[in-house]
C-alpha cells in the first residue's frame, strides 16, 4: 500500500494574516472575560512592534503573558464561544500563496497537519475550516476535564511536546503510516527549523530573520507575499 505524503504547516503568520492568540485575547477582553487591564500587558510590546523599535516575538511574548494571568478560572464553555465566533469572522484572512498551496496539496491527497503554539481550541476550529486532516496546539487543562462547566486551571499538559514541532511531525507520520518521501513543510520563524530539516521541501514563507539566515545557509525555499505580490527565492 503507497502511504501518504504529509506537508506540515505552521499557522500564524504562515497561513493566518495574524495570530491565533492575539485575536482570541482581544476577542476575550471585548467579551468581558478578561479585564481590559489584560491589554496593559501587552501595550507597550505592541506599540514598540508597530513602530519599528523592537520585535515581534517580545510582543507576541506579551500576549502569552496576559493570556496566561487570565486564563485561570474562565469557563471552558465560554472560551469556546469566543473561539467560534473569531475562527468564523476571521478565517478567510489568509495568505494567497498558503492558501493556493493547501488547495495544491489537498488535489494530490497529501495529509495535512498543522502545528502552533495557540490553544488547542483554536487551532483544531480554525483547521477545520482548511480540511486539515490533523491539527496540534498547545493543550489548556480544564477541571472537571471534558465537562462543559470545566475552567482553565492555567496550566499548560504536555508542554514538552508541543515545543518540539519535530518530534510532533515524526509522531504524526507513526501514527497516521505516513511518508516523509515527497513531504512539504511550511514556516515562518527558527522555532520552526527543526520540521523544516525533515522535510524533502522545506519552504521559508514570509520569514524572520533568524529563518531567513539559516535557510539562504541551507539553500531553501524562501516566498514572500507583500500587498499583492508573491516573491521566489528558489534554493539555490
Amino acid at each position: 500500500m503507497n502511504k501518504k505524503k504529509v506537508a506540515i504547516f505552521d499557522i500564524d503568520g504562515t497561513i493566518f494574516r495574524s495570530s491565533l492568540l492575539i485575536e482570541i485575547t482581544e476577542e476575550l477582553i471585548k467579551e468581558g472575560i478578561f479585564p481590559e487591564k489584560a491589554r496593559d500587558v501587552y501595550n507597550k510590546a505592541h506599540g514598540d512592534w508597530s513602530d519599528r523599535k523592537d520585535s515581534y516575538d517580545k510582543y507576541i511574548g506579551a500576549v502569552i503573558e496576559a493570556f496566561m494571568k487570565n486564563i485561570k478560572g474562565v469557563l471552558y464553555s465560554d472560551f469556546e464561544k469566543v473561539v467560534k465566533k473569531v475562527i468564523d469572522s476571521r478565517h478567510q484572512r489568509v495568505y494567497r500563496y498558503t492558501r493556493g498551496l493547501i488547495k495544491d496539496l489537498k488535489k494530490k491527497k497529501y495529509f495535512l497537519l498543522a502545528i502552533s503554539h495557540s490553544p488547542t481550541t483554536v487551532v483544531q476550529e480554525f483547521c477545520k475550516k482548511w480540511g486539515f486532516n490533523k491539527a496540534y496546539g498547545r493543550l489548556h487543562e480544564t477541571r472537571p476535564e471534558g465537562s462543559p462547566n470545566g475552567k482553565f486551571t492555567g496550566k499548560i499538559l504536555h508542554e514538552d511536546l508541543i515545543s518540539d514541532k519535530a518530534k510532533i511531525l515524526k509522531r504524526a507520520v507513526e501514527r497516521n503510516g505516513l511518508t516523509l518521501k515527497g513531504s512539504v513543510g511550511v514556516g515562518d520563524s527558527e522555532s520552526d527549523i527543526p520540521f523544516l530539516k525533515l522535510v524533502e521541501r522545506p519552504i521559508c514563507f514570509n520569514p524572520n530573520s533568524k529563518l531567513y539566515r539559516h535557510a539562504k545557509s541551507a539553500k531553501w525555499e524562501i516566498v514572500v507575499e507583500r500587498k499583492d505580490v508573491i516573491y521566489f527565492f528558489p534554493a539555490k
